[in-house]
């Protein structure tokens, strides 16, 4: 982890999406994760391959060419083609190492260098923070959609229905043994 506190933060927050996107999609079947709800909705599938697209092109070299690149067919990540589970979760992957890769070795004066998005000038800070948004509104839908899909099967990811009160407790008595 680098030692900036913002650049800390950017990437723990981005372990997160990508942990609660992880736990989604390992509750999906082979044929869930091409699945869509409508005609006009987008799979998990394809919601996985369109991230790990623009994480390639976003963070392979992100300080030094533009973020989007000219190999990336972003259309083409909208289309489903029919890949095995793990040919997803290689792509995926990728992607997230992609990202986890052009981070780490970040230090706060590199926050407000400059980077390029589409010929768009960015401080780096504003980039990743771009980013950060993105991901996590995709993984909120690879979630509703898991959820959606799984039904009364959903393995809740985060406090269930009903348990706050005892969640609350346990957190603050875990605080007070600590202390």
């Amino acid at each position: 982890m680098p030692e900036s506190p913002i650049l800390s933060v950017a990437i723990d927050e981005l372990q997160k999406i990508k942990k609660l996107a992880d736990k989604s999609i390992e509750q999906l079947s082979d044929d869930q994760l091409h699945a869509t709800i409508d005609p006009e909705a987008n799979s998990v599938a394809i919601l996985m391959r369109h991230m790990a697209g623009n994480m390639r092109s976003r963070w392979i070299n992100f300080m030094t060419s533009d973020g989007e690149k000219p190999d990336r067919m972003r259309d083409g990540e909208f289309e489903d083609p029919g890949q095995t589970r793990a040919e997803l979760v290689a792509e995926w992957e990728h992607g997230w190492q992609c990202v986890f890769e052009a981070l780490t070795p970040l230090t706060d004066a590199d926050l407000q260098r400059t980077v390029m998005i589409r010929g768009e000038a960015h401080s780096v800070y504003k980039a990743i923070s771009r980013q950060v948004a993105h991901y996590a509104g995709h993984a909120y839908q690879i979630l509703l959609l898991a959820k959606h899909m799984q039904g009364s099967n959903w393995k809740t990811l985060s406090i269930p229905r009903g348990q706050s009160e005892e969640f609350n407790r346990r957190m603050l008595a875990k605080l007070k043994a600590e202390g």
